[in-house]
């Protein structure tokens, strides 16, 4: 079986290329097709392996700032050529979808979302970024074009896998496509619950905008308790300007350092609607309860009262109420891991493989 890879960008190290690291370890020859590859911002994860890169690898800017590029990517991704392989896997939440593959090639896609700037808002998407203000003159006039082009390119995939329901719902209503439900790895192995339990909450990700840090900061402000804020981001400064001394950015953490800092914290706090949260799972496995917002999949793994809280409403006035509901209840650490551990990467990479044979089989049957 000849096998390729392919996933939008790699510039960044993120649960998207931890589904693609697994991949790497179930087909180790496999190479990486992929519009840009920077070895430094992916931590050297994918040092050795064959990877295969587009025109825009070696255009100015966009190792540093690749989301310029839309207009580009869809022929950047188009350029490579399948022709020798049995069945590509792509690995996709924009462009990889999108690769041309050959009538004879099986082409499957595990879907991390439909691209979320075509299809949900544009206008946050250009402030999300900071792009300077040429290019937020622009964005709209391509994105029409990125969304025809994401809607036909959906057609191309063979057969979808969701990274969860929430995403399956989202697959179904942009591209009339159906779709099975494989959940992102997460490495248990790594996080345990802790012999002691500080006094300080926590958040873990990438500084962004849609992750609703910005309500988390203003509840504790007012409520003066301690947080704990691990990740870095575009929106840093402004987060930082906000934030009281009770609160604390504690940047990029070593794997052991994120893992006590898990295993100590009072609770975890989980503010965004996501297609899956791969930091509220292993705060799970670290047995914190989660004290979330009552959007995105979250809600398939957390049940009131067991292993968390919600608050319906993205504000601060509503995380407050829940924060102070929460310090009256108590949760069992061992309950909220148990639940967790279902999402082992050795499980994942079972089912993606049993699941990628099975599916070529069938394709060869039919043809």
């Amino acid at each position: 079986m000849k096998i390729a890879l392919v996933h939008d960008y790699l510039v960044q190290y993120g649960g998207a290329e931890r589904v693609l690291e697994c991949f790497t370890e179930i087909w180790p020859y496999a190479p990486i097709y992929t519009l840009i590859y920077d070895e430094e911002k992916t931590h050297g994860i994918f040092k050795g392996k064959r990877i295969c890169t587009s025109f825009l690898q070696n255009f100015p800017y966009s190792h540093k700032n690749h989301r310029i590029f839309p207009p580009l990517m869809p022929p950047a991704i188009e350029q490579f050529d399948f022709s020798k392989y049995d069945i590509v896997l792509s690995d996709s939440s924009s462009y990889a979808k999108g690769v041309i593959t050959p009538p004879n090639v099986l082409h499957l896609c595990y879907c991390h979302t439909p691209m979320r700037y075509a299809w949900d808002d544009c206008q946050k998407y250009i402030e999300e970024f900071g792009f300077p203000k040429f290019v937020k003159k622009l964005v709209p006039f391509f994105m029409n074009y990125i969304r025809v082009w994401d809607r036909i390119s959906a057609e191309r995939p063979d057969e979808y896998v969701a990274n969860s329901n929430f995403v399956a719902g989202r697959i179904k209503k942009y591209y009339k496509k159906n779709s099975i439900v494989i959940n992102p790895p997460v490495d248990v192995n790594k996080f345990r619950i802790g012999e002691k339990t500080a006094d300080y909450f926590l958040m873990v990700g990438r500084l962004m905008t849609y992750k609703r840090f910005d309500i988390v900061i203003e509840a504790f402000n007012e409520l003066s308790w301690p947080l704990k804020i691990i990740g870095r981001g575009p929106d840093m400064k402004r987060l930082s300007k906000m934030a009281k001394p009770n609160i604390i950015f504690t940047g990029r953490l070593s794997e052991e350092e994120l893992a006590r800092t898990y295993s100590e914290a009072k609770a975890f706090v989980f503010p965004q609607e996501e297609d899956f949260g791969i930091v509220a799972i292993e705060a799970m496995v670290a047995g914190k309860p989660i004290i979330s917002f009552r959007g995105g999949d979250i809600v398939e793994h957390v049940r009131e009262g067991i292993e968390g809280i919600f608050f319906d409403e993205q504000t601060s006035d509503s995380l407050v109420d829940a924060l102070k509901k929460f310090d009256s209840q108590k949760f069992d650490p061992q309950k909220i891991r148990e639940r967790a551990l279902p999402f082992d990467r050795e499980i994942f990479k079972g089912r993606i493989k049993d699941y990628v044979e099975n599916s070529l089989q069938r394709h060869f049957v039919k043809n």
